[in-house]
């Protein structure tokens, strides 16, 4: 049975589920994946962006992430995400040493990093549903 949804902004879709471990079908990212997958693929962007911005011969990136979580004594979590990067090209320790840096500053990590205001979720009414209603 699982837990799979389809995940869509309007143009792409994915899909998500959650492990076989949490009784999920495994068909798909878990929400987990999802968050470490979207900054894998910012600081990707972000140091192919800089490489070829500045001309450097960039060949390849493969960025490696791993999430661990842990529980706090009050039920909080505190999350630490391991990033190893691979640079594949001509590249001097100067060049490497500021795409790395380059990756710590991409827009989805300062973002997870900054401050975090997620509101409360509220049910809406589907649009259908709501035109049937409002005809009877």
């Amino acid at each position: 049975m699982g837990y799979q949804s389809v995940i869509s902004n309007g143009r792409h879709s994915i899909v998500g589920d959650e492990p076989l471990t949490s009784k999920g079908t495994d068909q798909g990212f878990s929400p987990e994946d999802l968050i470490v997958a979207a900054l894998a693929s910012c600081k990707v962007a972000t140091v192919r962006f800089i490489a070829r911005k500045k001309g450097w011969d960039l060949r390849g990136v493969d960025a490696q992430l791993e999430l661990s979580v842990k529980r706090n004594a009050d039920r909080s979590l505190a999350s630490t995400v391991q990033v190893a990067i691979q640079l594949d090209g001509n590249l001097t320790d100067e060049q490497r040493a500021e795409l790395l840096h380059e990756a710590n500053n991409c827009y989805v990590h300062r973002m997870i990093k900054g401050e975090w205001n997620i509101g409360d979720a509220v049910e809406t009414l589907n649009p259908e549903t709501t035109a049937r209603d409002s005809a009877l």
